[in-house]
């Protein structure tokens, strides 16, 4: 498997100075293509921090954050941008999905600002939903479903165009546990089939689903399962 990310010496300092918070403090990984990994970690340990930073929403304060082979580092908020566009696909706790639009059309706006065609826009969404086992939903709106399928309609979301990442971001947070493991099913199913799944998490349980378990902790790593040896606390 090739190296899709590497981080390299990454640390996010704000308030510089006497009261500086280093969010990340110094960071070091690489996730290979095809990799399922959990960056699990309870509140303010930093795991929120590097999502930003490894979905391309914030840049580091030092370091050098590889994408591709692409330094992404210091890249404008509208370089960034493409970059999300074309090489994540996003999946947050709170499903954004657009309420006066139908399952279809919530998949198919990422692609309409790829510029895709709509025939092509549409063919790509109906697998994507059938891909998550909504083909009855398809012109539902998100308050005509449940919460489970508003998060199946958000992944179909990410997964329409085959990105090369996709970045979870507590799944299953607002999801009772039957929905939560339908969601975790279809995660680890796309991890199966070779989609490089990053999955930010405070649940040990849901991270131990991933195939690598990266333990966060006052902003740095404190083990990684990808590793030999467990890092220092």
């Amino acid at each position: 498997m090739s190296e899709l990310i590497e981080l390299e010496q990454i640390s996010k300092i704000y308030n510089p100075g006497d009261n500086e918070v280093r969010a990340l403090d110094n960071v070091s990984l690489t996730i290979r293509e095809g990799e399922f990994v959990a960056i699990v970690g309870c509140s303010g340990s930093g795991k929120s921090t590097m999502m930003n930073l490894l979905g391309c929403l914030d840049t580091p304060t030092k370091g050098r954050y590889l994408l591709e082979g692409q330094d992404v580092s210091h890249m404008t908020d509208r370089q960034l941008s493409v970059i999300r566009n074309q090489t994540i696909g996003f999946i947050f706790q709170g499903f954004n999905l657009i309420p006066g639009l139908t399952a279809m059309e919530n998949v198919e706006l990422p692609l309409f600002y790829r510029g895709m065609g709509k025939a092509e826009r549409r063919e790509l969404c109906r697998r994507a939903l059938l891909r998550v086992g909504l083909e009855g939903r398809l012109h539902h709106r998100p308050n005509e479903m449940s919460g489970g399928q508003q998060q199946r309609v958000a992944i179909a979301r990410a997964i329409a165009a085959s990105p090369p990442i996709l970045l979870a971001d507590e799944p299953t947070g607002n999801l009772d546990s039957k929905s939560g493991e339908g969601v975790m099913e279809i995660l680890r199913q796309l991890g199966a089939e070779g989609r490089t799944v990053i999955l930010i998490t405070h649940d040990n349980g849901i991270a131990a689903k991933a195939g690598r378990r990266i333990l966060v902790g006052d902003g740095r790593v404190l083990s990684d399962s990808g590793d030999e040896n467990p890092r220092p606390a």
